[in-house]
């Protein structure tokens, strides 16, 4: 049959062997999904592990990805999402209804309080907090459906009881979510926990941070064992239309080779630098789950039995110190960068007024305005160097 150019250009009648085998897998974007006949169109479910019928539900690039970071976090299921927070807004719309009572500790990823509150004023959820390294905190009612944990937590850093907390969620029955981000499926295992297999539900991870490793993209994740929960989180995330592109799931899964050593590095030059800030008088308190002067350090210790603890550490200025004298002092730095996330190569810094993100009061804090280091893969000396005379301007402009 003849047919015009333009035809031909479409449906190519000549086309290469599709099968070769490369050190990448092959990049696939899709959103339409071509079947091979109407048995192949009817005889297949959502609920398959590998549905190919349309972009948004999974491609050979997307559940590659999905795979990988299943099995790095010890899970099976998988799905990917366009960020971490719209990883964690899954979960929360897919498993919380009106009269529900959702536990988050006090140190949790501000968006994940943002977002449950305003499902609080809208639908009708109740809000609790709970103190994480302080079981008896977390006192759950009839209504309790989901706890919220996060290893170790957003800005103060403080690393859970997490068995006991987990223990306490099971014998209530309810479901336990962690944000994984920090841990990263390296620090430990949270499917199996070593005290009798003790595992969470469900993790969510920010791919944007250590998978991604260049700072260049967002992408999220949620993972789970358990097959019925994970059908109720795909349905939810078909519903919704979460979807990825095929070309940000390709970057991160070309840097997934590096991540552990990436991760690796990060951590032990946040360990110099702990060392060092710790001698520094500006700082009544450095925040670091592997210091042994830390609160939760046991139960760090407990669970990240290879001696993990990620890139970051949290400095709380002395209270002679205002507000502005701690904008100068990030200012000054020059290898910092003034921004939010991390695991990237360009270390962060960014600046918290605690008294504007807590519920509890906590004795373990002191008092004063903190500043968050994200280590890169700078050289620590030179880190060191840039906090230093950072420092230096900081008495300099207040001495003028």
């Amino acid at each position: 049959m003849k047919q015009n150019p333009q035809t031909r250009l479409i449906h190519a009648p000549r086309k290469a062997p599709q099968s070769i085998s490369t050190i990448q897998p092959p990049l696939y974007r899709a959103s339409t999904i071509i079947f091979n006949s109407t048995d192949a169109l009817f005889n297949r479910h959502w609920t398959d592990d590998y549905d190919y019928s349309y972009g948004t539900h999974g491609t050979p690039t997307t559940f590659t990805l999905g795979d990988n970071i299943a099995q790095l976090e010890g899970g099976v299921y998988h799905l990917l999402t366009p960020s971490g927070l719209s990883a964690i807004n899954l979960v929360n719309s897919c498993f919380l209804s009106q009269g529900d009572e959702v536990w988050v500790a006090d140190n949790i990823y501000g968006p994940n309080m943002e977002h449950l509150r305003n499902l609080e004023k809208r639908y009708g959820i109740t809000v609790k907090v709970y103190n994480p390294i302080q079981v008896e905190t977390f006192q759950p009612t009839d209504k309790a459906k989901l706890i919220w944990l996060e290893a170790a937590g957003s800005v103060t850093l403080e690393f859970p009881d997490l068995n006991s907390l987990i223990k306490k969620a099971q014998a209530h029955h309810i479901l336990t979510a962690l944000d994984n981000t920090w841990g990263a499926g390296l620090a430990f295992n949270a499917f199996d926990l070593g005290e009798e297999h003790l595992s969470v539900d469900i993790t969510v991870h920010a791919l944007t941070k250590y998978p991604s490793g260049g700072g260049d993209i967002l992408m999220g994740s949620v993972v789970t064992r358990d097959k019925e929960l994970h059908n109720k989180l795909f349905r939810t995330h078909a519903i919704q239309g979460i979807s990825v592109s095929g070309d940000d799931v390709a970057q991160i899964q070309r840097s997934l080779a590096s991540m552990q050593l990436r991760y690796e590095h990060q951590s032990k030059n946040a360990l110099t630098l702990l060392t060092w800030l710790k001698n520094q008088s500006e700082f009544i308190q450095v925040l670091h789950p592997a210091d042994p002067d830390n609160a939760s350090y046991s139960y760090w210790k407990e669970i990240c039995q290879q001696g993990h603890s990620a890139g970051l550490v949290s400095v709380i200025f002395d209270s002679k110190h205002q507000l502005q004298d701690i904008r100068n002092f990030c200012d000054s730095l020059k290898l910092f960068k003034l921004g939010f996330s991390w695991g990237g190569p360009v270390s962060l810094v960014m600046l918290y007024n605690l008294k504007d993100m807590r519920v509890l009061e906590h004795s373990h804090l002191k008092d004063g305005l903190l500043v968050r280091f994200c280590i890169g893969l700078e050289h620590p000396e030179d880190l060191i160097q840039d906090i230093q005379h950072a420092l230096e301007q900081v008495k300099k402009v207040k001495n003028e």
